[in-house]
């Protein structure tokens, strides 16, 4: 999912964008709709949050080591 994307969802969920990044807004996403905010935080590729939307984008993240 592009930065673009990320941040036309944070915006549905009365989040501004700003300056934050994608993790942080996917993060801040996750938070608001009651979820683990832990994006890119499966640094051993283990994540039981199966039905999760970002999990594809999060595993990339975690291998990266970067908060993207």
């Amino acid at each position: 999912m592009t930065l673009k994307d990320v941040q036309r969802m944070a915006k549905l969920q009365s989040i501004d964008p700003g300056m934050l990044s994608k993790a942080e807004l996917i993060r801040a996403i996750q938070k608001i709709e009651g979820n683990f905010d832990c994006f890119a935080t499966a640094y051993d590729g283990v994540c039981d949050q199966t039905g999760c939307i970002w999990r594809e984008d999060c595993f990339e993240a975690s291998r990266r080591g970067s908060p993207s």
